[in-house]
């Protein structure tokens, strides 16, 4: 016991001795977008502030979808999604691999009893005799341990644990993108069911007229032109009617992928007004400054981590010109008898140091240099895009935001104008003063208008969800404020 002690405090002094580090000072690449975003509103530049609860990133989901169908479903979709389930085994792999690299700092002490029993034969022996050689022992050590004198096993925890840390944000980007899929999926479905609905409306309609244009062909009065246009009509409905239907079953069908588990028919909106409900009456997402979004974006803070274990590696790139000390050490008894294996003077210890000093590598070790500092390098730029992507995404909403509600409105007009220009075509027609031809061209258009108007309220709810994704928003399911207002609950 007097020799383990002693080895147990040399290998404490020893590996205090490791205190020298060779990663480069990291530094955060400058930002390579503007300081503020092109249609950036006055409003949105007083609310960036540090103490300013108002950015998207505090707004939770469930306080955005207020439709409890819709979280019912974004709620399944973090249960069964296959996504969110690799990213969070990411983490745990992630997790494992820093837990190994970092018990590389310490010795592994390894126990064991090792018996041996040989025979030699007369004409081999040395006394010209048959022997019997026993031996016993049991000794407690380790072996090939690394003193980090030079930082080496350091930098490499390093880069573990950024990478580990790259995982966790890797798993909230993902977070985060689902919860926008699933609203977006779910809007886009109770648009084409408007589509759809709009196209059998129009399919009834245009039924109707051609049964009246072909009693009036029968009686002389409508020509087999008018016959023919108004069949026209009556089959280009039917074309959309089974178009919207296939669209709306392939939607669906993405939903229940991304939700991953089967969809109560209970939950699916019934239409657009569902879908325009399902954002409550908030019109807008406040938007932060890109400093801020900087910070509130997993994608972002991912793309850092990962610059930093590559920063880290040059460190243990570094190390490597550097002579590398282990050691092996071991201390227990040993003994001839089974009997006398733990008996007074039995003791027993070997202590192996050995340094690998590096001379000549054929340019090895250069070359691993380079290798990390040209990784460093591409991540930088991985990191820069990043940020660029996030700036454009983010630059992209505001412009939608500041213009879809005139989209919106001039949409609404046109639908409005094309109804009247139809109503008089129609009784034009009826009177014999327009031919059938421009009744039709009055029909196309209040279509054409009416199925654009449902794109643009689609564009302008989808916008919304978009938008309130790229300022980071997504993670939390209620908002941080109404959160801290709720009283805590005691765990038994």
């Amino acid at each position: 016991m007097k020799h383990l002690r002693t080895l147990i405090l040399s290998l404490a002094l020893t590996a205090g001795l490791g205190g020298c580090s060779l990663i480069p000072a990291y530094e955060r690449p400058a930002s390579p977008v503007p300081a503020a975003f092109p249609l950036a509103r006055a409003s949105d530049t007083e609310a960036d502030s540090a103490t300013s609860a108002n950015t998207a990133a505090d707004i939770g989901w469930r306080d955005l979808f207020a439709n409890p169908h819709l979280q019912q479903l974004v709620g399944l979709a973090l249960d069964n999604n296959r996504d969110l389930r690799v990213a969070i085994l990411n983490i745990e792999q992630s997790r494992a691999q820093f837990r190994i690299q970092d018990a590389a700092r310490l010795p592994t002490l390894d126990a064991s009893g090792i018996g041996s029993v040989s025979r030699s034969p007369a004409d081999v022996s040395t006394t010209g005799q048959a022997g019997i050689l026993r031996q016993y022992s049991s000794t407690l050590g380790f072996s090939a341990y690394e003193l980090d004198l030079f930082g080496r096993v350091r930098s490499l925890n390093a880069q573990a644990l950024q990478q580990f840390l790259a995982s966790e944000e890797a798993r909230r980007s993902t977070h985060i993108s689902l919860v926008a899929e699933v609203a977006n999926d779910y809007l886009t479905l109770a648009a084409d069911q408007e589509r759809l609905k709009l196209a059998q409306r129009t399919l009834q309609s245009q039924r109707d007229s051609y049964g009246l244009t072909k009693r009036k062909a029968d009686l002389g009065i409508a020509s087999d032109l008018d016959l023919r246009q108004a069949q026209t009509t009556v089959e280009s409905a039917r074309v959309d009617v089974a178009r919207y239907t296939s669209q709306i079953a392939q939607d669906r069908n993405a939903l229940a992928l991304v939700v991953g588990a089967t969809i109560p028919d209970a939950l699916l909106p019934s239409g657009l007004e569902d879908a325009l409900a399902a954002l409550g009456n908030r019109g807008d997402v406040p938007a932060s400054l890109p400093s801020t979004l900087m910070q509130r974006r997993p994608d972002v803070l991912q793309a850092e981590h990962q610059l930093e274990a590559a920063n880290a590696n040059i460190g243990a790139a570094r190390a490597a010109f550097y002579p590398r000390i282990s050691l092996t050490a071991n201390a227990g008894t040993t003994s001839s008898a089974l009997s006398g294996l733990f008996k007074g003077g039995s003791g027993s210890w070997t202590f192996e140091p050995q340094i690998n000093l590096p001379i000549f590598d054929g340019g090895s070790n250069r070359a691993n240099l380079d290798l990390a500092r040209i990784d460093r390098d591409i991540y930088v730029a991985q990191y820069e895009k990043t940020i660029q992507t996030a700036f454009r995404e983010v630059a992209d909403g505001l412009a939608v935001r500041d213009t879809i509600q005139g989209q919106l409105e001039a949409q609404t007009a046109l639908v409005e104008a094309s109804a009247e220009s139809y109503q008089l075509s129609e009784a034009r027609f009826q009177r014999g003063v327009d031919s059938y031809l421009q009744l039709l061209d009055a029909q196309r258009s209040l279509y054409a208008a009416q199925q654009n108007l449902i794109g643009t309220q689609l564009t302008r709810v989808s916008n919304l969800v978009t938008l309130y994704k790229a300022l980071g928003g997504g993670w939390s399911d209620v908002s941080k404020m109404a959160a801290a207002a709720q009283p805590a609950v005691t765990q038994p």
